[in-house]
């Protein structure tokens, strides 16, 4: 065979079988994420420690030793009433008195001594499944306890990541419907790079007897946990855990590293910071990360830790972007970052120029037309009103009734609603299209239906002219009835 043939021939054959796998293999050592080692089954014990426990947001100090050591836990479990949103309280069931659970941090092949405790005033028998747990059950069986009693179990942290725990008590949907899930994190031996903040956020959607913001104490609906349909999807058990003065807070220039969970029980979340790209993103909480996400999944039942670092100034909006259960059932929080903004990074408006669409209809939003309990005097009006307020009003005319210029007219000393009770009650009820001119500017924006009730209609209007310098009038809801019976 000729000389030039034979290489021709060769070649090919030579790069498939021998130089090509070895590119692949080199490839994969240098882009392959890494995954820590176990260390050797003999390395022993060294010492022991009280494991520190945080209620969320907090999350315990990162974990500076070297060695293994015997890690004691201990949790209680209590049946408490706690606020769901204002004016809705519910009976949760809690790992340590709150929603989520404590946050657990140990290292790996630390051997955790875990005691669960539940108080003598529970009603029901509870215990706990940690997914960090390589065992029957993560706990289930081995902590099954009464009220009054206590359990104990060790087991080993074999694997490092971030895992969910939740109660196993039957009917198990029930007990995590009711708040009972927590985040452990298994920090790997080789420990965790360092960050300036970290933040521990769970994700959790709740069946309530009653509708969204339904006033009182609500208890828990079975039937719709089974179909699905939860009435809150809430960040840290309740509406606004993390907005006005419990966000969180955090600096330009600072890294951010949250912890967040998904207690379900069925929802999946879309968790997202309006704003903000993950530099790195733990999928399902392992040790591979993706990096410059801007969205990512956490299975109910699961967890992801999210990294990034702060290059601007501003609200940053922590949202389940399955973006109803954001504005209208509550999964909403707040990451304030203060400091000096970058204009290159982000500018702000540059403009404000009149844009005129195709038109516009009135939009209809859903909303809790069950009666509310009716208030006794003025005063609880007024406190009923705020909360009514807080829900349909504050994003457009502002929490502090300022509304926004040229697109929707303030509360504040409103010569509009003060000239004419019957035409507020009228805008309330059947929504406001077309010109209007208030304190002497004119907007042409669209208020929608908002679907309340007499009551509710009556404790709004209460609210707003009773604060603001308005004319302090209170409005009943006969007056609402007469005028709704007129469509005016």
């Amino acid at each position: 065979m000729p000389t030039n043939v034979m290489k021709r021939t060769l070649l090919p054959l030579l790069l498939t079988t021998l130089v090509l796998p070895q590119i692949a293999r080199a490839q994969s050592t240098i882009t392959a994420p890494s995954t820590p080692s176990a260390e050797a089954e003999d390395v022993p014990l060294k010492g022991e420690e009280v494991a520190i426990l945080t209620d969320a947001p907090n999350v315990p100090p990162p974990i500076t030793r070297k060695h293994p050591t015997n890690v004691k836990v201990e949790i209680e479990v209590t049946e408490v009433v706690k606020r769901m949103a204002d004016g809705v309280d519910y009976t949760f069931w809690t790992f340590g008195g709150s929603v989520p659970g404590k946050f657990i941090r140990v290292r790996q092949n630390d051997v955790v001594d875990f005691t669960l405790k539940n108080h003598p005033t529970s009603k029901m028998p509870h215990n706990i499944d940690l997914h960090a747990v390589t065992g029957p059950g993560g706990g289930a069986k081995a902590t099954f306890t009464a009220p009054g009693h206590q359990t104990n179990f060790s087991f080993k942290a074999l694997n490092p990541g971030l895992f969910i725990y939740h109660c196993a008590t039957a009917p198990v949907g029930m007990h995590i419907a009711n708040g009972m899930y927590g985040l452990i994190l298994v920090e790997p031996k080789e420990g965790m790079a360092k960050v300036d903040k970290e933040f521990y956020v769970v994700q959790g959607d709740f069946y309530t007897t009653g509708k969204y913001g339904e006033a009182g104490l609500q208890g828990f609906n079975m039937e719709k946990a089974i179909a699905e349909n939860p009435d809150y999807v809430v960040f840290n058990g309740a509406v606004g855990s993390l907005t006005g003065e419990k966000a969180l807070k955090a600096s330009v220039g600072e890294t951010v590293r949250l912890f967040v969970g998904n207690g379900g029980p069925n929802l999946v979340s879309s968790f997202h910071v309006i704003g903000e790209i993950f530099d790195r993103v733990y999928q399902e909480g392992g040790s591979r990360y993706n990096e410059n996400v801007q969205t990512t999944l956490v299975p109910a039942g699961g967890s992801t830790i999210c990294e990034f670092k702060l290059d601007t100034k501003g609200d940053f909006i922590l949202v389940d972007h399955s973006i109803f259960r954001a504005f209208n059932k509550g999964a909403l929080g707040i990451l304030n970052a203060d400091g000096e903004g970058d204009l290159l990074v982000f500018s702000g408006q540059k403009k404000d120029e009149v844009y005129l669409p195709e038109g516009g209809a009135i939009q209809t939003i859903p909303s809790n037309t069950k009666a509310a309990p009716p208030a006794a005097n003025k005063e609880e009006r007024i406190l009923a009103g705020l909360n009514v307020y807080g829900r349909n009003c504050a994003a457009c005319h502002m929490p502090t009734g300022t509304g926004v210029p040229g697109a929707f007219p303030p509360l504040v000393k409103s010569d509009y609603l003060n000239a004419d009770v019957d035409r507020s009650i009228g805008a309330v009820l059947h929504g406001l299209q077309g010109e209007v001119t208030v304190n002497g500017n004119k907007f042409n924006s669209i208020m929608p239906t908002l679907g309340l009730n007499d009551e509710d209609v009556a404790n709004v209007l209460t609210y707003v002219y009773s604060v603001w310098d308005n004319s302090g009038v209170e409005v009943k809801p006969e007056q609402v009835a007469k005028v709704r019976a007129a469509k005016k």
